[in-house]
């Protein structure tokens, strides 16, 4: 690659003294974005697509699982170990080769003549995605060495995210509506065939340290660990038992290869992921905010789309059309929260976001068998804002407590603890709406034990076992089922509202003042400048 490589001992007069061109850093941020939207997309666009998918292909109960869950399973499993080869071989190299990964797995996608191909395209995906998603976040630490700048830019950043989030559903549905399921793939290609090329003229190459070896068994150890664990969690969530061999066993290598990793990160000179950065209270406590919003936001969303289906008997259409409050709630969030950092600070920013959210989901538990808009659209709505806000500030201290040189190993860090808290989330909150739901269906007079224990399942299973009962049998399952339900979904709504607010008192160990100004560190890593690119968007950081 044709560029100029500025290092970390740079003097000020090496440097051509150009004039600075601010706008070229937010053409950069607006590629990172369009990034990010293409791994957000694919996370949620099939969802809608799997009824057409098990009418083509045939797939078995737990093939059709694994065709969902593979891509973000292998994503989460790879995300720290692309990081920090990131870090060590250029974060822009990584991005470029997870582009093309990515292509080649929609193509095949799209393509798939059974279940066994689709579920591989997925995985490929997912190690695409794992590529793609800790470099944006790096490279944007790397081009906005200005904190209050990189506020805003991560701010837009989040704002995407959730945009790739709501606009998967909708975009799938509309495909799958007009065209067959494999286009949820194809959109894939043309927004790639934009992406590539113009990151390949306008990123900027950055990378860490490159001292000693990288640490190749460390960072399987760290891939299979976040595997075991998450595909634990996982079963977990989909109401396999804790001793089921098949959730047990993953959980517990999992987790024993990722305590085996940090004490190997900590005797190593040369560590994968410096663990002196958990050592400092802001990382460590930004990346525990982000585990317990995550697990608060996705176990609620889970449980929402039942209640908004199952007892208030919307269409899918319809439920999608409620939450977008959220969507566009946390959208504003991540537009307007640099000036919330700013003016707050990330400790009061934080704590404040919990609260507001343990208040939206306080409020949800007034909701009962009948539709209530207006109080549901006003707790998405502060929901939204509330878990928004405190992701954007938890996502913030994180980046910037890290020095650059790690950029891509935090950011896979803070990416991992967003996976963990999802599934974390599933599996905890499911777990107790289960124990709180199922008593409710089990002494129905008239129901047979059996029909009993399938009712218990979940709510689904109970309206199709009253129908098959029938008469005035059926008609009391369905009327206990529906009341367990509502019963299970607020006692869920409180134990998720004191999580939140043992994050907000969590939050409260974060510093009190956002401290703005350039990042002195960024100029001990080396960028290597695109040669089309004009020089005075970087002269400023290696200057610092």
């Amino acid at each position: 690659m044709t560029g100029t490589t500025f290092a970390g001992n740079v003097r000020p007069a090496d440097v051509p003294r150009q004039h600075n061109r601010p706008a070229n850093r937010w053409t950069v941020l607006v590629v990172l974005c369009l990034s990010l939207l293409l791994v957000a997309l694919d996370a949620t666009v099939l969802h809608v697509a799997v009824p057409a998918v098990t009418k083509d292909l045939h797939p078995g109960a737990i093939e059709l699982l694994w065709i969902v869950d593979v891509y973000p399973l292998v994503a989460a499993s790879l995300l720290i170990l692309f990081g920090t080869l990131g870090d060590r071989v250029g974060r822009r190299r990584v991005l470029l080769l997870g582009y093309g990964l990515f292509a080649v797995a929609s193509a095949i996608a799209a393509c798939a003549p059974n279940a066994h191909v689709l579920i591989g395209a997925r995985a490929l995906l997912g190690v695409g995605g794992a590529m793609i998603m800790p470099a944006t976040l790096s490279i944007l630490r790397q081009v906005f060495p200005d904190r209050r700048e990189r506020a805003v830019a991560i701010g837009v950043w989040s704002a995407v995210a959730a945009v790739g989030a709501a606009v998967g559903p909708v975009l799938g549905g509309f495909l799958v509506e007009h065209f067959w399921w494999g286009s949820v793939f194809l959109i894939n290609i043309p927004l790639l065939a934009v992406i590539v090329p113009i990151g390949r003229w306008l990123l900027p190459e950055s990378r860490g340290s490159r001292n000693g070896p990288w640490d190749v068994l460390g960072a399987l150890m760290a891939a299979f660990g976040v595997l075991g664990t998450v595909l634990g969690v996982k079963r977990i969530g989909g109401h396999e038992g804790l001793l089921d061999v098949g959730t047990f066993v993953p959980l517990l290598v999992g987790v024993a290869l990722l305590v085996l990793f940090v004490r190997r990160q900590r005797r190593r000179e040369f560590p994968l992921i410096d663990m002196s950065m958990f050592s400092r209270p802001a990382f460590s406590i930004s990346v525990g905010c982000i585990v317990l919003a995550m697990l608060a936001l996705v176990g609620l969303e889970l449980i929402a789309v039942q209640y908004l289906q199952l007892v208030l008997g919307l269409s899918p259409l319809e439920t999608g059309l409620r939450l977008l409050p959220l969507t566009f709630a946390a959208m504003g969030a991540g537009l307007f929260g640099s000036r919330l950092l700013h003016r707050f600070g990330p400790r009061l920013m934080v704590s404040l976001g919990f609260v507001l959210t343990a208040v939206a989901v306080f409020g949800l538990t007034f909701m009962g068998q009948h539709d209530r808009p207006w109080l549901l659209t006003t707790g998405f709505v502060l929901l939204g804002f509330g878990l928004e806000t405190t992701l954007f500030g938890a996502y913030e201290s994180m980046l910037s407590e890290a020095p650059a040189a790690q950029a891509g190993g935090a950011a896979a860090i803070g990416e991992t603890s967003y996976q963990l808290g999802a599934g974390i989330g599933i599996a905890l909150l499911g777990s107790v709406m289960n124990a709180a739901y199922g008593p409710g269906v089990s002494r129905v007079p008239g129901v047979p034990s059996a029909a009993s224990a399938n009712a218990g399942k979940s709510l689904g299973e109970a309206y199709e076992v009253s129908d098959r009962l029938g008469g005035s049998a059926g008609a009391a399952l369905r009327h206990a089922a529906r009341h367990s339900f509502v019963h299970g979904l607020h006692i869920t709504l409180l134990v998720s509202a004191g999580l939140l607010l043992l994050g907000a008192l969590a939050a409260l160990r974060l510093p009190r003042v956002m401290e703005c100004g350039v990042d002195a560190s960024a100029a001990a890593t080396t960028v290597d400048i695109p040669a089309q690119v004009p020089v005075g968007l970087y002269a400023e950081k290696a200057r610092t």
